[in-house]
C-alpha cells in the first residue's frame, strides 16, 4: 500500500487515526462531516466500470420452502430450483417462508441498529481487530490492507464453533435475540444443506456431514448515510469466502449482484433471507456452483442494516477439502486441488477485498 503521494497526503496515518478513534464510521456522521476522507475513496473509474442492468428479464431467483419437509414432489420442485438457476447460474438466492418468524427478523434489525446507536463509550470496549476474539466490533476488518475503506461498521460475533462464545460474552443490548436468532438460522441452514447436497446429487447429509456449518460467523453491519455515495462503496466489490452465506438487510437496499457482466439489484423483500454461494462450496462443488461478485452502494440516506451468518468448516485441524469425489468423472475432472481451510483463509485475507476472491490460487 502506498503510504505518502506526491501531495504530502499520508494514507497509513490517517488510517491510524480513524482506527484509533474507535467510533466507526458513525463516529465521522455524529461528527458532523460532509465530505468523505480520502481513505474511503474509491479508485478512479472503478465504480462505473462495469453497467448496472436495468433489464426487467434479470431477477434473482425467489424459492419458497413451504412443503419442503412433507410432499417430495414440493421437495424435488425445491432442490431444482436451488440446483439450476440459484447456484448454478446466478450464485445467490432469496428464500421465503422460511420458518423464522417476521418478528424474530424485525428484532434481530432492531438489535443491531441498537448496538451501533449505542454510546461510542460503551461499544469500545468491544472493538478490536484481534481475530481470535469471539466477539468484536469495528470498521473495516481489511482497513489496512484494502484500497479503499468501506463505509460501513461492523458486530461480529462467532456462534457455532469448536468452542463457542457464551451469551454473557455478547453485547447485552441484543444479546437474547442474537441467541434467538442464530438458533434459528442454524435450523434453516442444516435444510439449505440438504437441498444443495440433494442438487448436487450426492446424499442428503453429504455437506453437513463434510463439516460445512461447523462454524457460524455472524456479522452486523450498520451503513450511515454517505455525504458523498458517488466517492465510495458501503462494500466493495467480493465473493463470500464461505461454504453459503444467509443475509438478512433491511428495506434501505443498495445489494447488487454480478449477473452476465451487469450489476442487478437484490429487491428488499418483506420476510424474506437471501442466501448465496461462497468460494468453499464452489470448490467442492467443482464449479457447479457458483460464488459470484456482489456489492453494497453508499447511500445518503440511512442507516442501512443487514445482518449475515457466514457458515463454512473450522480452520483448525488437518482434514483436506477438495471436490467431492462423488462428483468427478472421466468428463468431469477435477478443477481444485485438495486444500486445508487454513491455507484457503489465509490466501482470501492476505488482501482484502478485491473482487476475486481466494479460489484461482488453488486450480490444478
Amino acid at each position: 500500500m502506498e503510504t505518502v503521494n506526491m501531495a504530502g497526503y499520508n494514507r497509513t496515518s490517517e488510517l491510524k487515526a480513524f482506527d484509533d478513534t474507535k467510533a466507526g464510521v458513525k463516529g465521522l456522521v455524529d461528527g458532523g462531516i460532509t465530505k468523505v476522507p480520502q481513505i474511503f475513496h474509491q479508485p478512479p473509474g472503478k465504480l462505473k466500470k462495469i453497467p448496472v442492468s436495468n433489464d426487467s428479464q434479470f431477477s434473482i431467483p425467489v424459492i419458497a420452502l413451504e412443503g419442503v419437509k412433507g410432499d417430495p414432489t414440493t421437495r424435488k420442485e425445491i432442490v431444482d430450483k436451488v440446483g439450476d438457476a440459484a447456484c448454478a447460474d446466478w450464485g445467490f438466492f432469496q428464500v421465503i417462508n422460511h420458518g423464522i418468524p417476521a418478528s424474530v427478523l424485525d428484532e434481530m434489525i432492531d438489535g443491531i441498529r441498537k448496538f451501533h446507536e449505542q454510546d461510542t463509550e460503551i461499544k469500545k470496549g468491544f472493538y478490536t481487530r484481534d481475530p481470535s476474539r469471539k466477539v468484536l466490533y469495528l470498521s473495516n476488518y481489511d482497513l489496512f490492507k484494502s484500497k479503499a475503506a468501506n463505509w460501513r461498521d461492523s458486530l461480529g460475533c462467532v456462534m457455532v464453533c469448536d468452542n463457542p462464545l457464551q451469551p454473557a460474552d455478547l453485547p447485552q443490548v441484543c444479546r437474547d435475540i442474537v441467541m434467538d436468532y442464530t438458533k434459528q438460522v442454524m435450523t434453516l441452514s442444516f435444510t439449505l444443506l440438504e437441498l444443495l447436497s440433494e442438487a448436487l446429487g450426492v446424499n442428503p447429509g453429504c455437506l453437513k456431514d463434510m463439516g460445512c456449518a461447523d462454524l457460524m460467523f455472524l456479522m452486523g453491519h450498520y451503513y450511515p448515510p454517505c455525504p458523498q455515495p458517488e466517492l465510495t462503496m458501503a462494500t466493495t466489490n467480493h465473493k463470500d469466502s464461505n461454504i453459503i452465506t444467509v443475509l438478512l438487510q433491511d428495506q434501505m437496499g443498495g445489494l447488487q449482484v454480478l449477473h452476465q457482466n451487469q450489476w442487478v439489484d437484490v429487491p428488499c423483500r418483506p420476510g424474506a433471507l437471501v442466501v448465496n454461494v461462497g468460494d468453499l462450496l464452489q470448490l467442492i462443488s467443482n464449479d457447479k456452483f457458483k460464488s459470484v461478485n456482489h456489492r453494497v452502494l453508499a447511500k445518503r440516506t440511512g442507516p442501512r442494516i443487514s445482518v449475515a451468518c457466514f457458515l463454512r468448516m473450522s480452520e483448525n485441524g488437518s482434514r483436506l477439502y477438495g471436490p467431492i469425489k462423488d462428483l468427478l468423472s472421466e468428463n468431469n475432472p477435477p478443477i481444485y486441488r485438495d486444500i486445508l481451510i487454513k491455507d484457503y483463509l489465509s490466501e482470501y485475507y492476505s488482501k482484502g477485498l478485491d473482487g476475486t476472491g481466494g479460489l484461482p490460487n488453488f486450480k490444478l
